[in-house]
């Protein structure tokens, strides 16, 4: 008798940690953003170098994959679990601007400006049980070297997931990394060409 309760409490227990997140029993998987995309391996050409920060609030830069059901309950953060980042989001967002824009990450160089990049939204939400859409938002500025701000913009990307998963959900979160990335290359292009970046020395 003993020995059945203490199978059940087991399987009880099991279930708590699992309530909530999508996922089922599969093998975990690990995933980061892929391989950068070919078309903006373009390095920018810069008299200086500029570096950049990227962060996130603490319930956006776990290793967890966040996702939302809108038709549900849209305010209510849920996890996948059996679904994990290879590195906080942040960390995995600033790589892949770092590899795609030419700048430095923030306080490893000398750099003249700092690109600021707050992240607000993270996460993969289901609009049904079988659509989704990874978005990303949040707000960035230029800084000269005494922390004044040069220029500032919000962004609000949103790209349809392919499978309602967490495979698809990251598909979806690279191709909205990939419109940050050509849209902070425009926005750099801009600000240079108006001279708004010239305490930059770009």
């Amino acid at each position: 008798m003993r020995l059945l309760l203490a199978i059940f409490l087991g399987f009880a227990l099991t279930g708590c940690f699992t309530a909530g997140k999508r996922g089922g029993e599969q093998a975990l998987a690990i995933y980061d953003l892929g391989p950068p995309a070919a078309q903006l391996a373009m390095p920018i050409s810069r008299n200086r170098p500029l570096a950049i920060e990227v962060r996130a609030p603490l319930w956006f830069d776990s290793m967890g994959i966040e996702y939302r059901l809108a038709y549900v309950d849209v305010a209510r953060l849920r996890e996948y679990g059996r679904a994990r980042w290879v590195g906080p989001p942040a960390q995995l967002i600033q790589q892949r601007l770092v590899q795609q824009l030419g700048l430095v990450p923030h306080g490893q160089s000398r750099a003249s400006c700092v690109l600021r990049v707050d992240i607000t939204e993270f996460s993969q939400i289901f609009d049904s049980p079988s659509a989704s859409r990874g978005v990303l938002q949040g707000h960035m500025q230029w800084l000269d070297s005494r922390r004044a701000r040069l220029a500032e913009q919000s962004f609000n990307l949103s790209n349809a997931a392919p499978t309602p998963d967490a495979r698809g959900g990251v598909s979806a979160f690279s191709a909205s990394i990939e419109q940050l990335t050509v849209s902070i290359r425009n926005w750099e292009a801009e600000l240079t060409a108006s001279g708004q970046l010239k305490a930059c020395g770009v």
